[in-house]
């Protein structure tokens, strides 16, 4: 007796979205989403103090940056993605992705097939920091499984917008757990007082949480040796974004709806 043999039909892939998980199936790459913050004069040495930090770890880090004073997309990113990459170091591609997220918005008003070109652009990546405002960052995360990082330094008006975009990301895509990276001395006390008060008001507003954080002078010199709490930020960071989770999410993904919860009362950041 012959073997039935499947038809056609059956040999394709279900649709797009299917072709695009046999494709990135058992991808070892982590997404970390970074809320930009155009009020920290720092916050390129931020970047940078993360991509040291998971370099020290052996893995190449492509930043994907797409803040609200990041230089724009090319133009070839339309038809070549790949080709506005640079390579930085060994460790570090860098792509200026101003605009870029929203140009992937699908029917159901998701970006998360973002997050594939750049997949498919850069396989070398083992780490993918996604710096972008939140109502870009609320479209284009496809999973529950990762942990945003908030920037910011001791301008209040810093604190207050990253307290804005935490907001922003719990209420409109259900994101409860979060880091914090300051660009501030370590030893400086107001650090200590701006990560409670973060803290305070994250859990008394929204029912989230702020799990880590860490300072990085963004004046210290690039031969000064990485803090405890860098490396430890860096390695939390990792085990916060399963590998391959927002690829496997991401293929056919609508906006994640927020987790509704009972807030408390907290001192407002505003009053730092």
């Amino acid at each position: 007796m012959h073997e039935r043999q499947p038809s056609p039909k059956q040999q394709r892939p279900l649709d797009q979205a299917d072709g695009l998980r046999r494709l990135f199936a058992g991808s070892q790459m982590r997404f970390v989403p970074v809320l930009s913050n155009p009020h920290v004069v720092g916050s390129g040495a931020l970047l940078e103090g993360l991509c040291a930090a998971f370099s020290e770890l052996g893995l190449h880090t492509l930043v994907v940056d797409a803040g609200e004073m990041s230089p724009a997309a090319n133009e070839l990113a339309a038809v070549d993605l790949s080709a506005c990459i640079e390579r930085l170091s060994g460790a570090v591609s860098y792509l200026a992705a101003r605009g870029l997220p929203m140009r992937y918005i699908n029917a159901n008003g998701s970006a998360a097939q973002f997050l594939e070109a750049v997949a498919e652009a850069c396989p070398q990546a083992d780490v993918v920091l996604l710096h972008a405002p939140a109502a870009e960052l609320a479209r284009v995360v496809a999973s529950r499984e990762l942990r945003p990082v908030l920037l910011a330094d001791t301008d209040p008006q810093s604190v207050t917008h990253a307290y804005a975009g935490m907001k922003w990301l719990a209420q409109r895509a259900g994101l409860m757990v979060y880091s914090l990276l300051l660009a501030a001395p370590p030893q400086l006390r107001l650090s200590e007082r701006i990560a409670q008060q973060i803290s305070s008001c994250a859990d008394g507003f929204l029912g989230a949480v702020l799990r880590d954080w860490a300072c990085l002078d963004p004046r210290q010199r690039a031969s000064v040796p990485m803090s405890a709490e860098m490396r430890f930020l860096a390695r939390e960071l990792l085990i916060a974004a399963p590998p391959g989770a927002m690829l496997e999410a991401s293929a056919d993904a609508e906006p994640l709806r927020p987790i509704v919860r009972q807030p408390r009362r907290a001192t407002p950041v505003a009053s730092l």
